[in-house]
């Protein structure tokens, strides 16, 4: 990889849709680390309907991810997809706040979730597409800080509107998410222009889906990593119950989005780094390193007993996502050529995210029968064994630091798509 591939500065799209998922998150987070909350102590929900909440949301948003992949390399444009993911979730999203069952928000919840599958996937092929082999940690990097700094963002602006704003509550927060989420549906449609890709690839033998073939051949090393992804993902429950772990250590309400907006500003100070220093090491060592952290700070948070404990293990939680988000999709991208990059994101976005609600159920039956720790000690064990997995399944160079790279960079056409 040459030194001034590195510095070559990151294409248009991928900066417009870092803006994209930076407002996006300002909204989703303002939410995220109060519901909760809202659900257990305004709602009377349990820490299992909590787990099913989730649970299904992500795993009905992974299902779509696969299909919206798969769909995105068969357009001519993928735009479309990720407006209509990102239109949606700003819709139902503030709907939360008027929300009077524990049932009205699993539906809220799956809808706006259902926005998150129809957008992800063709997102990142965009990414994918518009970004040089050699720069493709840095770019996925760049992209889950500029989202991480949405989060840092959110939580802050929920605390200070809780705490200084007057007569606002939970429930007015949730409807305030409106603000945000309609600013980034206007960067995305005025700022994120399409170039023309090429054709995509003739069917194969493999089992078809409208002509198209869904299981294209894309690698055994490529399913091997995905099988690994996914036993990580059983132990890898949501974040809502660790917000609720750090409620029982004895992190005031108040405080929830102030410690919510520390983990995330750490995930978006580390990720950039991360993304880049994996073109130049190899995707393997700063994943290995990440699932090991994650296993220390669910084991550690099952052993804590104070609140200043949370503080650190929420900040080192941070960390472990810094090392693996943007890298395990510049992995992805690695693996695959680019006429399939849609539909490979679209089975990394379903490995990831169908375990969550067998994962989200366990965690909360778990919790409800045992308590919390015995809960976290089994995500660490998990993140463990996918740890070792990763060492043996995924090479230790990048693709482009391979002498015969499987996938060439996308060839760049003027022709601009509106």
């Amino acid at each position: 990889m040459a030194a001034g591939a590195r510095r070559a500065p990151l294409a248009r799209n991928v900066i417009v849709l870092g803006g994209v998922s930076l407002l996006t998150d300002v909204a989703s987070e303002m939410a995220y680390p109060l519901l909760p909350l809202f659900l257990t102590g305004v709602l009377g929900a349990s820490a299992t309907a909590l787990g099913a909440i989730e649970g299904v949301a992500q795993s009905v948003s992974s299902l779509l991810k696969l299909g919206s992949g798969w769909l995105s390399d068969r357009l001519a444009r993928r735009k479309p997809l990720v407006f209509a993911g990102y239109a949606l979730a700003s819709v139902v999203r503030p709907f939360i706040g008027l929300a009077q069952s524990a049932g009205q928000v699993m539906a809220i919840r799956v809808a706006d979730r259902i926005g998150k599958g129809v957008r992800t996937s063709p997102r990142d092929a965009l990414i994918a597409d518009a970004t040089d082999p050699s720069m493709r940690g840095r770019a996925f990097g760049f992209h889950r800080a500029a989202d991480n700094i949405g989060a840092v963002v959110g939580p802050l602006l929920a605390f200070a509107l809780l705490r200084y704003g007057r007569g606002i509550d939970l429930r007015r927060v949730f409807l305030l998410t409106a603000i945000p989420a309609v600013l980034s549906l206007a960067l995305l449609v005025f700022g994120l222009k399409e170039t023309r890709r090429a054709s995509p690839p003739p069917p194969g033998r493999s089992p078809e889906l409208g002509g198209v073939p869904l299981l294209a051949p894309l690698g055994k090393r490529f399913w091997a990593c995905l099988a690994v992804l996914f036993v990580f993902t059983l132990g890898n429950s949501s974040d809502a119950f660790l917000l609720l772990r750090a409620a029982q250590l004895g992190i005031a309400p108040a405080l929830v989005p102030i410690l919510w907006a520390l983990f995330n500003l750490v995930k978006a100070a580390g990720s950039g780094p991360a993304g880049a220093l994996s073109d130049r090491l190899g995707r393997r060592p700063l994943l290995v390193a990440g699932y090991a952290v994650y296993a220390l700070v669910y084991f550690a948070l099952g052993q804590a007993s104070a609140a200043w404990q949370v503080w650190a293990l929420f900040a080192l939680y941070g960390v472990y996502f810094s090392l693996t988000e943007g890298v395990e999709r510049a992995l992805i991208a690695d693996f695959v050529p680019a006429q399939r990059r849609g539909a490979a994101f679209g089975w990394y976005n379903l490995a990831t995210g169908i375990g969550a609600l067998p994962a989200s159920l366990l965690f909360g039956a778990i919790s409800d029968r045992t308590g919390a720790p015995a809960a976290l000690d089994l995500g660490a064990a998990l993140a463990l064994l996918a740890a070792i997995g990763i060492f043996f399944v995924v090479p230790g160079q990048t693709q482009s630091q391979q002498e015969s790279p499987t996938d060439a960079p996308t060839p760049r056409d003027e022709t601009v798509l509106r």
